[in-house]
């Protein structure tokens, strides 16, 4: 047997009845023939990692836009922290920690430039709509070309606001939330925000004082259920809940945190406007593009894909004028 096949078989001697084997993989959009080395979910996280759209995660922002501290979370640490969470459920659970990782590091390949900001600013402007999830999709399909497995697909546009089909893509679902909130209250902390006295007492009593004692009582919550159900204790889960409006009242909504948000309107909108009214300012991937799904959809492609700096780059060169160099 080749080391692919004997990943297989061990996956089917180890996992739990609930894990999704990568041997019974549902396929890819185009047909590929299989890696000696590799299962089919070990390739596709290794074409996530090495596609363009994972590099630059790494220049968006996560809670806070454009950060000057090196130790602020962007969107790329946030997906490796979601990453890490998820694997570690899934490994306790006995469940596909390949699919699981996948997943997890495609998870927000469609997130806009300035967080849920840019994603609002996008979501009024194109006709049909955006969503970061749908847009995920929309890369690994569309812009990067992955032809990644139905599993990793459908864990990647499922992992906001729908149950996908497998467990793993559940987990991933709930690692999300556990690492973003307890990040951004790190974040917060971080940047005079809040301090951890300043979170709800009855809620820190029962997960924790501390972002890794939080943390483990989440997962450990969630790998006491079982594989069966991907879910957290009642108790655990009221806890989390009102953490989860605690961190929307006094972080997500907050005027310090928030306050240069409202110019990304201004900034979107500009850039939208700009390609929408002559397609043939853009690359010419996204004027390809834009023969298949139209033109509003390819500029939400291109801006979409833009980091924070590049699309303050772009707009600065496009919109604010420049000295005069005599020569």
């Amino acid at each position: 047997m080749n080391p692919r096949e004997i990943t297989e078989q061990f996956e089917s001697l180890y996992l739990c009845e609930y894990a999704c084997l990568s041997k019974d993989t549902k396929g890819r959009q185009h047909k590929q023939d299989k890696c000696s080395l590799r299962t089919e979910f070990q390739r596709d996280r290794d074409r996530i990692i090495h596609s363009n759209s994972f590099r630059r995660l790494k220049h968006k922002a996560q809670v806070f836009l454009y950060p000057t501290g090196d130790h602020y979370r962007t969107r790329l640490t946030h997906t490796l922290e979601v990453a890490q969470i998820a694997r570690t459920i899934a490994r306790a659970l006995r469940l596909n920690e390949d699919l699981t990782e996948a997943i997890s590091l495609g998870h927000d390949l469609g997130h806009t430039p300035f967080g849920h900001e840019g994603e609002r600013v996008l979501d009024k402007l194109c006709p049909s709509g955006f969503k970061h999830y749908k847009q995920s999709l929309r890369v690994v399909d569309y812009i990067d070309r992955l032809n990644l497995t139905y599993e990793v697909r459908d864990g990647i546009l499922k992992h906001t606001n729908a149950t996908a089909e497998t467990k793993e893509g559940c987990v991933v679902r709930a690692a999300d939330v556990i690492a973003y909130i307890n990040h951004d209250i790190d974040d917060s902390i971080r940047a005079g925000v809040l301090t951890e006295n300043d979170l709800p007492k009855d809620v820190t009593d029962i997960l924790g004082h501390s972002k890794s004692q939080r943390i483990t009582t989440l997962v450990n919550s969630i790998v006491s259920n079982g594989a069966e159900e991907i879910k957290m204790d009642d108790d655990v889960k009221s806890a989390h809940d009102k953490l989860h409006a605690y961190m929307f009242e006094y972080v997500y909504t907050n005027p310090k945190c928030k306050g240069e948000e409202k110019k990304v309107g201004k900034l979107v909108g500009e850039l939208y406007e700009y390609y929408v009214k002559d397609i043939d300012r853009l690359p010419s991937e996204y004027r390809q593009l834009s023969l298949e799904f139209g033109k509003e959809i390819a500029v939400c492609d291109y801006i979409a894909g833009m980091t924070d700096s590049f699309a303050i780059r772009t707009f600065e060169d496009l919109f604010i004028p420049k000295g005069w160099n005599a020569l």
